[in-house]
């Protein structure tokens, strides 16, 4: 059975192999070699490919009669074939040779009708190609000649119109290669004129800006209705120059003169025989190059190519001169420069708007210049911040107002430059402060603060010139007299109206209206007043060394500057023709500046006369344990004899002081002299105090009542100087008295004699007294008249503490 499997199998096999491309074959062998029966198979294909071999075999003796029956008729052809083609080339010699004589005549024909037509075309396109030739010849000249507006007319003629009809040649094509490459030469030529244009209105902006500044300075200063309108007189040349650049143009378009096309654009106008009038900026300026380039740009559709790039360089050129130098606030000559400049590059600007049309619009040069105005205003902050001289910021300030009249002429907006200028103005006042501030203290440190002797009616009469002087009695003195101020009253009066001269001066052009200029100057003048002379008269008064005629002698100057401060009102006035009731007028604050002044002058006299004072009271040497004398009157101390001869003397210069002034001094001497004493009794250090120490106490104290009763200053009612020691007074009475029956009594009463004596004063004095007491009678205990005295002490301590309790709860 696996026999009969198998065979079926290789029988399958052999099939497969018979009806499959060979180049699938390799499973099918694959199968063979796996099994194994494949000696068995190869018996089987050896059969079937000796089968195949004899049915070949039997195919080809079937048709073999037949082939060699072909063969044998094919070889009979052959030979036919060579006969006809012998013939046939036999023939075709015989029709060559008669027809040879034939086709030289035609082509001898043909030749004459090719030069015919040839002769007639070349005549025709000579025709058309003539004028070619002749418009390039002319190009060329044009381009020889470097008249390049017109060479791009003819170039444009010439290719939309003789090319086309010339046709298709060698040179045509030469040429309509070559005019790309014109076009360019012509385009870049006239760029680099252009470039060369605006380097050298580069190099050449601060000369142009400079004229510019002083046609608009001359119309200003002709007059001053014209000064609204700067742009009224730019100059016959300036006008002329412009109409020859815009329309003197010869038939082509270009202008005539072959030294114009290179001109740098810069012209010398110094040799030109005109009227002597001040030349426009436009006359020095030769723009035909920028008119030249537009043109040509125009001619190349690269209008807006050119426009791009003159504004883009102008853009770059503006930045270059909008940045300025370093060390522009060193001096004037550097400010005016970069306004040169400035003003340059605006007006070459505002004369290519008015004169092109479209090249650059308003937006443009709005643009521009609001970049420039940030700029400007931005620099010279910066750069006017480092300046601290006054005559500079003035000069600065009528720079900066000329350079702004002129741009406005031209139709820019510079308000900014105005409000940067009222922001200066605070700036110049705080420089004129600090001037001030160093004259001020210069004629405070040179005076010698004595009144001013006169001796002749000139002397007097340059004093009061200075200083307005208004007294009647004075005047009737004969000479030699004195005034009763010093030097500095009218230095310090002539320094203020030169201030306020100073501040008039830079509200000059600044276009402010009289009440402006007025408020203006009464606030800066306030700020010198009340900051800057207000400062020195306190450096002066609080400075060393200085002595009581010196502060006696400042109040009398304060005085009489005060009194002048109606003037300086008017003087303000005068000179803005303001009047000072105007509503809402800023008043000068010198009354109260005078007066401050004068009263710390007064606290100053106060201060040192009173140390003064302390200065006696330190040598008091009192001896707080003395017994009390028998017999004998009691004298005042040295040291007191000596205080009150000194301000006696002290008091006698006083004189010339208001009357107020020299009772408060007087008042405020007394008191300290009081307030110290009382002092040295209630002195934590003096822990006994006996009553014969009591007792010269109080002959002091009556020795300074005397000295109060006299009245060393004139002025106080009856005994008001008296006052100042009442305390004391009531005091010492109180304990020299021993009357404590009537201070326990009367206590809290308003009549009481004893009205002014703190009960807590009178303890803390028994408490002192008990101390020494009781030390003194340590051994002395039996004797009945010690032992009552200090159950006497002891009992008033006990109700004065009964006291002092009562009237705390």
């Amino acid at each position: 059975m696996a026999s009969i499997e198998t065979a079926a199998e290789h029988e399958r096999i052999l099939r497969e192999i018979e009806s499959t491309d060979t180049n699938c074959i390799g499973p099918t062998l694959r199968s063979v070699y796996d099994g194994q029966e494949h000696g068995l198979f190869m018996e089987k294909l050896d059969v079937r490919i000796r089968n195949h071999d004899r049915e070949i075999e039997k195919m080809c003796n079937h048709h073999f009669q037949g082939f060699v029956d072909s063969i044998t008729e094919l070889l009979k052809v052959r030979g036919e074939a060579q006969k006809l083609k012998s013939q046939v080339t036999e023939t075709n010699r015989r029709l060559q040779d008669d027809g040879k004589e034939l086709i030289n005549s035609m082509e001898e024909l043909k030749q004459c009708r090719v030069q015919q037509r040839n002769i007639a075309t070349t005549i025709d396109k000579l025709t058309h190609c003539l004028p070619v030739l002749e418009m390039y010849s002319r190009l060329q000249e044009q381009m020889r000649a470097k008249r390049y507006y017109p060479a791009l007319r003819t170039l444009e003629q010439l290719e939309q119109t003789c090319l086309p009809r010339a046709g298709q040649y060698r040179f045509c094509s030469i040429m309509a290669e070559n005019i790309p490459k014109l076009r360019t030469q012509i385009r870049d030529t006239a760029m680099t004129q252009l470039r060369d244009f605006l380097e050298s209105i580069r190099k050449h902006s601060d000369k142009i800006g400079e004229t510019a500044i002083k046609q608009a300075q001359l119309q200003r200063s002709l007059d001053s209705s014209i000064s609204m309108q700067p742009r009224a007189l730019i100059g016959r040349r300036g006008r002329k120059l412009v109409a020859a650049a815009m329309t003197g143009m010869d038939s082509d378009g270009q202008g005539g003169s072959p030294v114009s096309e290179q001109d740098s654009g810069i012209l010398d106008v110094e040799d030109e025989d005109e009227d002597d009038e001040v030349p426009g900026a436009q006359d020095l300026v030769d723009f035909s190059p920028v008119y030249r380039c537009l043109h040509i740009y125009t001619v190349l559709g690269l209008r807006d190519v050119f426009e791009n790039y003159y504004r883009k360089q102008r853009r770059k050129q503006a930045r270059l001169v909008l940045q300025p130098h370093s060390n522009m606030h060193e001096t004037l000559e550097g400010y005016r420069r970069y306004f040169n400049q400035i003003v340059g590059f605006f007006v070459v600007e505002d004369h290519v708007l008015h004169t092109t049309q479209g090249l650059v619009n308003r937006a443009y040069v709005e643009e521009l210049w609001e970049l420039a105005l940030s700029k400007i205003v931005a620099a010279l902050r910066t750069h006017s911040s480092y300046c601290d001289d006054p005559n500079l910021v003035l000069d600065l300030k009528n720079l900066i107002v000329l350079f702004a009249d002129t741009l406005q002429g031209y139709g820019f907006p510079v308000s900014q430059l105005f409000d940067m200028l009222l922001e200066m103005r605070d700036q110049y006042g705080e420089i004129l402060l600090k001037k001030w501030n160093i004259t001020f203290r210069q004629v405070l440190d040179q005076d010698n603060y004595s009144p001013i002797p006169v001796s002749t009616e000139q002397e007097y009469r340059h004093y009061t010139s200075q200083f307005p002087l208004q007294d009647p009695e004075l005047e009737k003195l004969p000479f030699p007299k004195k005034l009763p101020f010093s030097e500095f009253v009218p230095k310090v009066y002539c320094q203020l109206k030169e201030f306020i001269y100073a501040c008039l001066k830079y509200s000059e052009d600044l276009h402010l209206s009289s009440t402006e200029v007025d408020d203006m100057i009464r606030k800066s003048t306030n700020l010198l007043l009340t900051r800057t002379l207000s400062h020195c008269l306190q450096y002066a008064i609080k400075k060393k060394n200085v002595g009581l005629a010196e502060l006696v002698q400042v109040i009398i100057n304060t005085t009489h500057l005060e009194q002048s401060c109606h003037f300086l009102e008017e003087f303000i006035s005068n000179i803005t023709n303001v009047p000072p009731d105007t509503v809402n007028a800023t008043k000068l604050y010198g009354t109260s500046t005078f007066k401050d002044a004068r009263h710390a002058a007064e606290a100053e006299i106060y201060t040192s006369l009173n140390a003064k004072i302390d200065q006696f009271l330190q040598l008091a040497d009192y001896d707080w344990l003395a017994a009390v004398q028998g017999g004998g009157t009691l004298t005042a101390s040295d040291y007191l004899i000596d205080l009150i001869a000194f301000l006696k003397s002290t008091f006698s210069v006083f004189t010339n002081l208001p009357g107020k002034v020299a009772q408060t001094a007087c008042m405020s001497a007394c008191k300290h002299i009081s307030t110290s004493l009382m002092q040295l009794l209630l002195d934590p250090e003096v822990r006994q105090i006996s009553m014969g120490a009591l007792h010269q106490l109080n002959t002091d104290v009556k020795e300074c009542e005397s000295f109060a009763r006299a009245g060393p200053v004139a002025g106080f009612q009856g005994d008001t100087l008296l006052l100042a020691f009442s305390d004391l007074r009531q005091l010492l009475e109180l304990f020299t008295q021993w009357d404590w029956s009537t201070y326990l009594a009367d206590y809290g009463k308003p009549t009481c004699k004893y009205l002014r004596v703190n009960p807590h004063t009178a303890l803390a004095l028994l408490e002192k007294m008990r101390e020494t007491s009781r030390k003194n009678n340590v051994f002395a205990q039996f004797r009945k008249m010690d032992r009552d005295r200090q159950k006497l002490i002891d009992t008033v301590i006990k109700q004065l503490r009964n006291l002092i309790a009562q009237h705390h709860t």
